[in-house]
């Protein structure tokens, strides 16, 4: 099995049976016990350990995001949303508060994006302990969406493909991901994706593992695929440039060796798991 990517593991109960029992809720909300989210600049905000910092719930904080061991916790929701910075704070974040990170991040931007009934344009309110929003108009209940967003290694022998896009910083060199489209499997976006970034046509797709990704509500399915040959067309609208690797040079990446032949991505990203994962079939 790969390594756990980062965001995923247990966090706290979630529960589910009692998001639907508004009475429940407040009385969990009222309970000594309550604490709520510290939010700074539209971010959960983190201490000097990198953990996600509390305060006493104040009664005015609609996102029940949980019990962490029978303790309510919830989250208000921000005045602003996350800055471009609030990436930056992923070198910082305690693993195991990444789960819930994540989870508040999500749900807190999918709120100030969806304040609007999309059926007939009214206001919708918070409700479902803030797992939904539903419109006084016309009744249309609304709920949190995640959208798929395919990541994927592509080897050729034993060489691996990676690419970079313009925002990188100088050097890096990650997997190739795009949105999953409708009326699309997951295999066919992955090979589509490659096709039209890299030129290559793949067999063989796999999935490995997945991850939440927070910005705004992504979830990354992380998957492999044996192409049939090495000729590359980059598409230069997406990508700097695309290049298939060796596994020294991959592992000399990951080892962050100053002659190394890129820049691996971050520990956070779920590319990092997909190429330690390619370096454990060995």
């Amino acid at each position: 099995m790969p390594p756990d990517p980062f965001f995923t593991g247990r966090g706290i109960d979630r529960a589910d049976a009692l998001r639907g029992k508004p009475e429940a809720v407040a009385e969990l909300l009222a309970s000594p016990t309550a604490q709520a989210l510290v939010w700074n600049g539209g971010a959960p905000a983190l201490d000097e350990a990198g953990k996600l910092m509390w305060h006493q719930a104040q009664g005015d904080e609609p996102l029940f995001l949980g019990l962490d061991q029978g303790d309510p916790r919830f989250a208000a929701l921000p005045a602003v949303g996350p800055g471009p910075d609030t990436r930056a704070l992923l070198g910082l974040l305690d693993d195991a508060d990444a789960p819930l990170f994540a989870a508040a991040l999500s749900l807190s931007s999918w709120h100030q994006r969806h304040g609007f009934c999309s059926v007939c344009g009214s206001p919708s309110a918070v409700f479902r302990g803030g797992w939904g929003r539903k419109c006084g108009a016309c009744g249309g209940e609304h709920y949190p969406r995640v959208d798929p967003v395919v990541i994927m290694l592509a080897t050729f022998e034993d060489r691996l493909l990676l690419g970079r896009q313009p925002i990188y910083p100088p050097g890096r060199y990650s997997a190739l991901a795009g949105f999953v489209e409708p009326g699309e499997t997951l295999e066919a976006a992955v090979a589509r994706e490659l096709n039209e970034e890299a030129g290559i046509a793949v067999t063989d797709v796999r999935y490995i593992a997945s991850q939440p990704w927070p910005f705004p509500s992504s979830l990354m399915i992380g998957c492999t695929a044996r192409a049939l040959s090495d000729s590359l067309t980059i598409d230069r609208e997406e990508l700097d440039d695309a290049r298939w690797f060796t596994r020294a040079e991959v592992t000399a990446a990951l080892s962050g060796t100053r002659d190394s032949a890129f820049i691996a991505p971050p520990r956070f990203a779920i590319a990092r798991t997909l190429l330690d994962d390619w370096l454990g079939d060995a």
